[in-house]
């Protein structure tokens, strides 16, 4: 009787450890299944990670490179206006201004740009000639203009005229300006494209 007690004790210690052992490697073998699915999904997440972060870096590299390049760009034809505006300036404001603030020339331009206004019959004109330049131009305006143009001219001075002059019609409410900066504009329109090739090519 105690043999077979024994017996039973020892079958179900040993299908208690046995079934327990079974279980305990089930558990295991779940167990790492999940953590390498676990692994798995955090490597997919990292890479997911690297490759976002990688893809951001070569965006951020090439937005870089295309604003270093549009800055240089902008820089470098800034630079050659600025040489060329420095150039043809040198080459045409001593040049107007010299003429311009002759009074021979001055006067000739005048009657020439005034015998214009009256191909068409006799205009009064109205005249803004440089403060400057007054003691020279007041007589011609006043007495030789309105003899050749056989019409009134009204003259008037202004140390904002700092050479040349502006001319129209004395009810016209416009003027046409011959003056030193409008001179300097005009010239320099037709500089710059030949200055620009010059200079850079």
């Amino acid at each position: 009787m105690q043999n077979k007690l024994q017996e039973l004790t020892d079958r179900l210690y040993n299908e208690g450890l046995s079934k327990g052992k079974q279980e305990g490697e089930e558990l295991l073998a779940k167990a790492k299944v999940q953590a390498d699915e676990m692994i798995a999904k955090a490597q997919a997440e990292a890479a997911q990670i690297i490759a976002a972060a990688q893809k951001q870096a070569d965006e951020i590299r090439t937005k870089t490179a295309s604003d270093i390049k549009m800055a240089s760009s902008q820089s470098l034809a800034a630079t050659k206006k600025d040489i060329e505006t420095l150039v043809v300036g040198k080459m045409t404001d001593e040049a107007v201004k010299k003429a311009l603030s002759s009074a021979d020339f001055v006067k000739e331009i005048i009657k020439t740009v005034a015998e214009k206004f009256t191909t068409e019959g006799p205009v009064d004109l109205a005249l803004v000639l440089p403060e400057s330049l007054r003691k020279e131009l007041e007589p011609f305006a006043a007495k030789e203009l309105s003899k050749i143009l056989s019409s009134g001219v009204e003259a008037s001075f202004s140390k904002k005229v700092s050479g040349g002059f502006k001319i129209g019609p004395k009810d016209g409410g416009w003027f046409v300006s011959f003056t030193e900066e409008t001179f300097n504009q005009l010239i320099s329109e037709y500089l710059r494209p030949a200055t620009k090739k010059l200079l850079f090519g």
